[in-house]
């Protein structure tokens, strides 16, 4: 069999990445105290949930739909940017894929390109500038990285979330150039941010939840 996905294990990965930011629900929000207003573990667990709610509901037969149906139902999270950053990623992921019932590798790297994409019309964020764009970035990267060379759907996924992680961790070492942690200036560095942490879990859950 073709090495490919379905809405099936679109619906595994999310609720994967649900299941990993509510269990670093408090580590997020102690992360966020550090830098911001202390409420992102509970903003992004909220979200997850709503994404997992509207999965279970869904009677999408094919993952554009699904998408922007999790998209939509995510972005009116209160919560600052949580909602609508996460929100834009998720809906702009179906921008990426045609009406397909099953994606392969080169249609998954595109369909997170897509995601990036939708972001990036929310934020002019850069890597460096300490937000989620420094997982993002190098996940998506990577994800393309890993397509391009032939390699499968889990191993795309795995190498995502590795360079997500990296990209989350190297945070630490950023004076914070977007939202309320930018008042802080110097005192943000050596303080991991807490949105690109919580972007890197979320890929750890899709890869989990497919692996």
């Amino acid at each position: 069999m073709a090495d490919t996905i379905g809405i099936e294990d679109m619906g595994r990965m999310i609720r994967a990445a649900a299941d990993k930011i509510r269990a670093n629900r408090d580590d997020l929000s102690k992360l966020d105290s550090a830098i911001g207003d202390g409420d992102h573990g509970m903003t992004i667990a909220r979200a997850m949930g709503i994404a997992e709610k509207v999965i279970a509901e869904s009677d999408k037969k094919e993952l554009k739909g699904l998408l922007k149906d999790v998209g939509w139902g995510v972005m009116g999270v209160d919560g600052g940017a949580t909602g609508p950053l996460l929100g834009s990623f998720l809906m702009g992921l179906g921008n990426g894929i045609d009406e397909l019932e099953r994606i392969d590798c080169p249609m998954l790297a595109a369909m997170f390109e897509a995601g990036l994409a939708a972001v990036r019309r929310q934020s002019k964020a850069q890597i460096g500038d300490k937000t989620l764009m420094d997982a993002l970035l190098p996940a998506v990267d990577a994800m393309r990285r890993t397509a391009d060379e032939g390699k499968s759907i889990r191993e795309a996924l795995q190498q995502a979330a590795n360079a997500a992680e990296n990209g989350a961790i190297s945070t630490k070492e950023f004076k914070a150039r977007f939202g309320r942690a930018k008042n802080l200036g110097e005192r943000t560095i050596g303080c991991q941010d807490p949105g690109a942490t919580s972007m890197a879990l979320i890929f750890q859950g899709f890869f989990e939840g497919l692996a």
